[in-house]
């Protein structure tokens, strides 16, 4: 039980970060402020490095991983692409960021609960990820 929790809790993180970058990547080139981009230049060199930490212990347990659910990338693609159609600016940027924050938090905090067998470092990731999207959705309010 505990190597099945801990697979699956971290194949949701996993998900999770390839979601934030993809994320950060799409509205990357429409951001002005050089202070949102120096954030969300962080918060992506972060989600890469947890990356790399959930890469070595997926391969501890001979496990792939988990690519974000096409249909939630395709959502969260034509979201920002249509907000950013209507209205190109910074607070845009950060409104758009923010909601995928929340639904980041809300998502892992979920999986934290539903995988309660999980070794302690897939929980440690986890939480650290949370912290992550929490810090993010904080540090740009000052851009909505």
């Amino acid at each position: 039980m505990i190597e099945s929790d801990t697979i699956k809790l971290l194949r949701e993180c996993d998900a999770g970060v390839k979601m934030g970058v993809d994320s950060i990547n799409d509205v990357y080139d429409y951001v002005s402020s050089p202070a949102l981009k120096k954030y969300l230049n962080r918060c992506k060199d972060e989600h890469i490095s947890l990356d790399k930490e959930i890469q070595a212990q997926l391969v501890k347990f001979r496990d792939d991983g988990k690519k974000p659910s096409p249909i939630a990338s395709s959502m969260s693609k034509m979201k920002t692409s249509m907000k950013l159609t209507l209205n190109e600016s910074d607070s845009t940027i950060a409104d758009l960021m923010t909601d995928g924050c929340n639904m980041g938090v809300k998502s892992l905090n979920k999986y934290l609960n539903e995988y309660k067998a999980a070794d302690e470092v897939s929980k440690d990731i986890t939480k650290r990820l949370i912290k992550l999207e929490e810090s993010l959705a904080h540090d740009i309010r000052g851009f909505l």
